[in-house]
């Protein structure tokens, strides 16, 4: 209730602030690299990745520094692993669980989502989007009937570099009841 009551309270120097962010914060591209492949010798495993600009690596240059080469590297010496990263910048959960429609349905042993900022600066209540998380991990089990799904938390975006206070303020305490929620 407090959130909902601080955020109607800072709305106009939200929208300045978050106008002002988007103006003047450069967009990153989605690193170059493969998104999906085999590597790896021993136990068959398949891995998917789904998500947001976290998940797409956004902020590396090759998808061998972001999240799926992260996974990739600690797996592959154990593992034969089939992988594929189906991410997209600026993507919300519902956005992610609409993307989904579009992929072959087959099973996956593991399935790692990174989702969440983006639901933060649309204001999403805790609420919303642990309804929208069930929606998708139903779906997810569904479809693809992994043995395993990892959630990431939403990052402590009041840390953000790019975002001034109250913004960041604001934008932090959606994360944290996001987090709680999870």
């Amino acid at each position: 209730m407090w959130l909902k009551l601080s955020t109607l309270l800072l709305l106009p120097i939200l929208f300045v602030q978050g106008n002002k962010v988007r103006k003047n914060t450069p967009r990153l591209l989605e690193p170059k690299g493969e998104r999906e492949g085999g590597i790896g010798q021993g136990k068959p495993l398949s891995l998917l990745i789904l998500g947001d600009s976290a998940a797409a690596g956004v902020g590396v240059e090759n998808q061998k520094d972001a999240l799926s080469g992260a996974i990739i590297q600690e797996l592959q010496n154990e593992f034969s692993l089939q992988w594929k990263l189906h991410a997209k910048t600026g993507d919300t959960t519902r956005q992610v669980f609409h993307a989904l429609q579009h992929l072959e349905e087959r099973k996956y042993d593991v399935i790692v989502t990174s989702i969440g900022v983006n639901d933060v600066t649309k204001l999403t209540s805790a609420k919303s989007w642990i309804q929208q998380q069930k929606q998708l991990f139903e779906h997810i089990q569904k479809r693809f009937q992994p043995k395993l799904i990892i959630v990431s938390g939403v990052p402590p975006m009041q840390h953000f570099p790019a975002l001034p206070n109250p913004l960041a303020w604001l934008f932090g305490q959606y994360a944290e009841q996001m987090n709680q929620k999870l």
